[in-house]
């Protein structure tokens, strides 16, 4: 409660994001390996002065959803409700449904899922101006210089900036003002940018209340804020009579070959290993088990390629990679720069975040002794 009134929370995540191009819409990415939508509830969750909290999601991933939210435990999430056409409809289903199971609720607190870094001193300054005047919306300064286009699209002019705010959410509002907002709204067929809109179109004010630079929608790539991870990857595989020595995509002229189920590159696996370990994706023997007939004697280099695509599907991409081959035998620096290039084109990355070295034992233990070739790797990776 807040000053004794019930609040409601609506979590408005039936967007598709579009404009972030990717398989799923942006509230359901992962960031630091939490879902947008969850880090953004769990904020109002935690809160005191929240005391219910209604999901409104697409139909299309209304199941999808609900099951993501059954996986945390949240004390105030009260349902997930189907959304409609338009922001404005969906918000209005999720209103009503408020509406109907909490009547005692007085205030309402409308957010958009696809902003994760939402803080409460936030939240409490959107309360506090909900209270005093009705509604408050999450506000902050323009910081660049700003320009208005002419309707005519041959000219434009520069504006005081200092009378323009770009605006975010929380949006808070008391319910029945807003509940008459939207059916005034629909009775003119307004429809509104945001809830805000659609209360100053009744004709109600509107307090601009600070927000903070960090609470930022996640609407384009641009918008998702860097996460860097690290790998390691060790490989070892026994020199036998009989075999080809495959190191790098590149057959090595020498009088034995690496002994595997594949063609046991050893430097290819292990820098398979250090990029599943640094996306959390296991490692290549849960992916290609050696005891799988559809990997046996297969090009390593394929292998690389499915590794490649586990990673963009989880969406991350390659920062460099480093590997070292510890062998006595054979000469390894003829062949790296055609390794790399092999490597940069089964990755789809420059040749130049590619490094491979080689060192020797000084002939000690079993690389000295050319009973076998190991590889260490590490690698970057970022989303």
């Amino acid at each position: 409660m807040y000053n004794g009134r019930r609040v409601a929370v609506i979590i408005a995540a039936a967007g598709r994001g579009t404009r972030l191009g990717t398989a799923v819409p942006k509230q359901y990415l992962k960031i630091g390996g939490q879902p947008v939508i969850i880090k953004a509830m769990k904020v109002f969750d935690r809160m005191d002065e929240v005391d219910h909290i209604f999901v409104v999601a697409s139909e299309e991933y209304l199941d999808f959803c609900s099951g993501l939210i059954a996986q945390h435990s949240f004390a105030k999430v009260e349902d997930v409700i189907a959304g409609g056409k338009e922001r404005q409809d969906s918000v209005y289903n999720a209103l009503q449904e408020m509406n109907r199971r909490r009547p005692g609720v007085e205030y309402v607190l409308i957010h958009d899922a696809a902003r994760p870094f939402i803080s409460e001193e936030v939240v409490r300054n959107v309360l506090r101006a909900t209270a005093e005047t009705g509604a408050g919306v999450a506000c902050v300064a323009m910081k660049n210089s700003v320009r208005r286009q002419s309707p005519d699209m041959e000219d434009s002019e520069s504006v005081d900036r200092s009378e323009y705010y770009s605006v975010q959410t929380p949006q808070g509002f008391r319910k029945s003002l807003l509940i008459d907002a939207y059916e005034k709204a629909y009775d003119e067929s307004f429809f509104g940018t945001d809830d805000a809109a659609i209360v100053e179109h009744a004709g109600a004010r509107v307090a601009i209340v600070d927000g903070e630079y960090q609470n930022i929608k996640i609407t384009t790539k641009e918008d998702l804020p860097m996460e860097n991870r690290v790998g390691t990857g060790y490989d070892v595989h026994r020199l036998v009579e009989g075999r080809k020595l495959i190191l790098g995509g590149v057959d090595i002229p020498f009088e034995r070959g690496l002994d595997g189920h594949s063609d046991a590159d050893v430097l290819i696996h292990a820098i398979m290993d250090a990029l599943l370990g640094a996306a959390g994706l296991g490692d290549i023997g849960l992916h290609f088990p050696d005891t799988d007939p559809e990997y046996e004697g297969i090009s390593s280099i394929r292998l690389l390629q499915k590794v490649h695509g586990m990673l963009e599907e989880a969406y991350y991409q390659i920062g460099n990679i480093d590997a070292t081959l510890i062998c006595q035998r054979p000469k390894i620096r003829p062949y790296t720069e055609r390794m790399r290039q092999n490597l940069a084109d089964a990755l789809d990355i420059d040749v130049s975040r590619i490094n491979i070295k080689a060192t020797t034992t000084e002939r000690l233990g079993f690389t000295g002794r050319e009973e076998g070739i190991a590889c260490d790797a590490i690698c970057s990776i970022y989303r």
